[in-house]
């Protein structure tokens, strides 16, 4: 396996992603942000994970909105 120091994501599983974000913005912030079905009607981790392990579109807008939490989170910092 090969090292990826400048990959934020390197390591990090779905949940997790998923988990720091809810934290983050909470499920109505969540589906604000990214509007899909799984974060605004009866939203939960597991019916989540499931959707977007199967739609590689929405994973994408999901670890996008993970990258910018971070980065605004350093910029917030600074």
């Amino acid at each position: 396996m090969t090292a990826q120091p400048r990959n934020p994501l390197h390591g990090l599983t779905l949940e997790t992603l998923l988990g720091a974000l809810v934290a983050q913005y909470g499920w109505a912030g969540l589906g604000e942000r990214i509007n899909i079905r799984c974060f605004t009607s009866d939203p939960s981790i597991a019916s989540s994970l499931k959707f977007l392990r199967k739609t590689p579109w929405a994973r994408e807008k999901v670890e996008g909105l993970y990258l910018f939490m971070l980065r605004d989170s350093k910029r917030q910092q600074a």
